[in-house]
């Protein structure tokens, strides 16, 4: 994703998944494609996941989940992948990434809403009904009007909050034509 949202979602599922504070996840822009995931232990140590950008194995572990079936994706060629880059990501560039880390920091219903109107800000622009910049703006206007809490931690508001957070996208988005 060009505006790096997908990342901060990502980071959030990992809060979620794995009870951390968002302080401990950390997102690294990296070209090749190919480490997926990363957990540092306390010896310093890494485990990571990498293969070949191919949603077919994260599909195909999921469905044979706790096994391993053979795989229809490319096996990683370490020869032909040569080399790893990693840069830490420009926040100025990607405003939704960090949209996304203040979403997480704030917690309750608020991520939900984040998704909702990045959605709505998306099929915008995809439609041409939106600039490219017009993007982090909405789900900015958005956030910023989120009052959700973590008491009210419930489907139910979850279901209030993405049809809230639609609507205001949508007038947001609205506005900036």
């Amino acid at each position: 994703s060009s505006t790096l949202m997908n990342k901060g979602l990502e980071a959030i599922e990992i809060q979620n998944l794995f009870s951390l504070p968002i302080s401990k996840v950390q997102v690294l822009v990296h070209p090749q494609s190919v480490v997926h995931s990363g957990v540092e232990f306390r010896d310093g140590s890494v485990l990571a996941q990498l293969s070949w950008p191919d949603m077919r194995l994260p599909i195909q572990y999921a469905l044979t989940w706790p096994d391993r079936a053979p795989s229809l994706a490319e096996p990683l060629d370490f020869f032909k992948l040569a080399r790893l880059d990693f840069f830490k990501p420009d926040f100025r560039r990607f405003p939704c990434l960090e949209l996304a880390f203040e979403a997480a920091r704030r917690g309750g219903i608020c991520p939900a809403a984040l998704n909702a109107a990045n959605e709505v800000a998306v099929e915008r622009f995809i439609a041409g009904r939106l600039k490219f910049t017009g993007i982090p703006a909405v789900v900015e206007k958005v956030l910023a009007a989120c009052r959700g809490n973590k008491a009210g931690l419930t489907l139910a508001a979850a279901v209030e909050t993405d049809a809230w957070a639609r609507q205001k996208a949508a007038d947001a988005a609205q506005r900036m034509r």
